[in-house]
């Protein structure tokens, strides 16, 4: 089998190998970089498990070769928090129950920091179509529309708080 050299970034970190011509990029990241937050869920782009951050942009990796990422710089989950402290998506999945089982969250997340920063007041609407190519089967989207509202105003400097009023959530901004 004739295999490649590649030489990715990685959260940073140089990874490289030599690769068979038609390894898909979710592979690489997850068995040869062994960075398994990112999840290989169907290999067909419908679900976004695996969607990971590839030069600044929210892209399915089970689309890539791994040689098509050759000089590519990559974020993945694992690279999203900085110095210990949650990005404000992460902190809005946990404050706002965005997650249950975590399966799409990893993808979940890194697309909706692409979404923040495209656009950093999201309408729900506007959040909703932000996902839409991303697939959960156990939230019902609800809470992840908050938690990446949660995000937008944590972003923006304000001080997010979620109140349960008869058994609904919702987030606004902390009054003073």
């Amino acid at each position: 089998m004739t295999t490649y050299p590649i030489s990715v970034t990685i959260n940073g970190q140089v990874h490289t190998g030599d690769v068979p011509a038609r390894l898909l990029l979710v592979h690489f990241i997850r068995d040869m970089a062994m960075l398994t937050g990112t999840h290989c869920g169907c290999d067909t782009t419908s679900c976004g498990a695996c969607t990971i951050d590839f030069n600044g942009k929210p892209v399915k990796s089970c689309t890539l070769l791994a040689v098509q990422a050759n000089g590519a710089e990559i974020t993945t989950i694992e690279g999203v928090a900085q110095g210990g402290q949650l990005h404000p998506v992460q902190e809005g999945f946990y404050q706002c129950h965005g997650l249950q089982c975590g399966f799409c969250t990893p993808g979940m997340i890194l697309t909706s920091i692409s979404l923040l920063k495209h656009n950093p007041d999201p309408s729900e609407d506007e959040i909703r179509w932000g996902i839409s190519g991303n697939l959960c089967r156990c939230t019902g989207y609800n809470n992840i529309v908050k938690s990446v509202q949660y995000a937008a105003m944590k972003l923006a400097g304000k001080q997010p708080e979620v109140v349960i009023i008869n058994e609904e959530s919702t987030v606004r901004e902390m009054a003073h």
